[in-house]
């Protein structure tokens, strides 16, 4: 799983991110939450450890500002400040749980896998099959089912539509994109998406020039819609 560290201490922040990774995590670690804020838009996380007292933008504010795009990411919130008012305000938010420091490594790496476990689809109320106009796509074989007759996607193709479909009506980056299908390492160049997308409304679209699946969305990337 990808967790983003947002602690502003670097030893706690190394000493956690460690830890993390020796659970086999990967961890994307920031000092402070304009650099945070930023990794979250440009990236994917499962979970979100993060700190109350940061430079700028602190850890309320930065949860809050999660929360307007993203009401599903877990979020565990580390803060020196242990008051009852301090706890119910991260709550508010929208942490899902709240760790006063200094605290155990061990209560910490246990309450992340409790977060993750819970957020994680069950097999099976994942998509498996799909249907949308007069189309059908079965996640498990690769198959469509099209006007056009029947054929089998690629894998990567297979990759990419499951993503939009599980996130239909949300606008998905190039970025987020590339991550989710491509990894994290090398990525192709984002024209390779485009050639992907291009190749979708000609499988599925009616008129493939004036889609209504496959919506581009300037700047950004693209959006699966099932409105039209």
């Amino acid at each position: 799983m990808r967790i983003l560290l947002v602690e502003d201490e670097e030893n706690i922040r190394d000493l956690v991110k460690l830890n993390l990774e020796m659970e086999d995590h990967e961890v994307v670690a920031k000092g402070n939450g304009k650099d945070a804020i930023k990794a979250f838009k440009e990236q994917h996380f499962d979970l979100i450890v993060l700190d109350v007292m940061l430079p700028e933008i602190d850890g309320f504010q930065l949860c809050e500002q999660i929360r307007l795009t993203n009401m599903d990411i877990p979020i565990i919130m580390l803060t020196a400040k242990d008051s009852p008012m301090d706890r119910v305000t991260g709550l508010k938010m929208g942490a899902d749980d709240y760790l006063t420091k200094p605290f155990n490594l061990e209560e910490l790496l246990l309450r992340v896998n409790n977060l993750l476990k819970r957020s994680q689809k069950t097999p099976e109320s994942q998509t498996k099959v799909f249907e949308f106009g007069d189309n059908k796509v079965d996640f498990i074989t690769f198959e469509a089912q099209t006007n056009s007759g029947t054929f089998t996607l690629t894998k990567k193709e297979s990759m990419l539509l499951k993503l939009l479909v599980d996130r239909r009506n949300e606008v998905v980056s190039r970025q987020q994109i590339l991550q989710a299908v491509w990894g994290y390492d090398v990525y192709p160049s984002t024209r390779t998406i485009d050639n992907f997308i291009l190749s979708f409304r000609k499988y599925f679209e009616k008129d493939p020039k004036n889609p209504t699946y496959f919506l581009s969305v300037r700047g950004v990337g693209y959006k699966f819609s099932t409105d039209g």
